[in-house]
């Protein structure tokens, strides 16, 4: 189809990764993308493309991804709900389109972002949860969530965050500007909320688990300090499970994930 048929729109997906084998489209497996693209080909009739705002690994969740295409013209100006309403009678159990716009041609939903929004969810409960195992990491031993907020003060800013980073990382540089860390208690469940310009692979998760480390005591929070210094992944924690991950936002210049979510 010619460029001048197409409008190029952002599309935010909610999903549950427990279901998918994370957001890129493999072989053998199932994912957030092929079911998207699936979806998109049977409103469109022909096959189309999509871009994410992020690459989530299996087991991570979305609040609000944000993913753009190019679809008819025609199609966008008679009912842009068949992109939304539409899609959501296509796509399988476990994701929905929750929010839909026009965008420019030049938009990019990865290019085009500058910040990225995480949230880790642990279950810090002697006991676990019946209810939701598959929605945060169960860690039984008491947090120091003071310790943990004195601890991650040393990575805001601008760092290299080598030892954050999991083997087969495929950026070109290890140096993040990371904006944010909040960690808070909301009854039996810790949230960790995390912002910054981009994200090493594994890097959001490798950060929890380092935390949890101060957190039950086990590091002094200005180990942290260390650790980034020595950009060295080997004296680091473990990386935290997947299934306490959520991407909660994409951010714009113009515009964010969220604010596109529709009433």
């Amino acid at each position: 189809m010619q460029r001048d048929n197409l409008q190029r729109i952002a599309m935010v997906i909610e999903f549950d990764g427990r279901l998918f084998h994370g957001w890129q489209r493999q072989d053998n497996a199932i994912t957030v993308q092929e079911v998207l693209e699936t979806a998109l080909k049977k409103i469109e009739g022909r096959t189309v493309s999509t871009v994410s705002s992020g690459r989530t690994d299996t087991g991570v969740h979305a609040e609000a991804m944000l993913v753009h295409a190019d679809v008819s013209r025609v199609r966008w100006e008679r009912s842009s709900r068949a992109y939304t309403q539409g899609m959501n009678q296509c796509l399988p159990t476990g994701v929905v389109v929750i929010g839909v716009c026009a965008v420019d041609d030049d938009f990019h939903a990865r290019f085009s972002c500058v910040e990225r929004h995480y949230r880790y969810k642990i279950w810090n409960r002697s006991t676990p949860s019946a209810l939701m195992p598959w929605r945060h990491w169960w860690m039984p031993r008491d947090l120091d969530i003071a310790a943990m907020q004195q601890a991650s003060q040393y990575m805001i800013g601008e760092h290299d965050f080598s030892s954050f980073q999991a083997s087969g990382c495929q950026a070109h540089s290890p140096v993040r500007n990371l904006k944010l860390i909040e960690i808070s208690r909301q009854g039996w469940e810790v949230h960790i909320q995390v912002q910054a310009d981009a994200f090493l692979y594994h890097m959001v998760r490798n950060i929890v688990g380092n935390l949890v480390h101060i957190g039950i005591g086990k590091w002094e929070p200005e180990y942290i300090a260390c650790i980034l210094e020595q950009k060295n992944r080997a004296i680091a924690a473990a990386t935290a499970p997947a299934q306490g991950l959520y991407f909660v936002d994409a951010i714009y210049p113009e515009f964010s994930a969220r604010s596109l979510i529709g009433g």
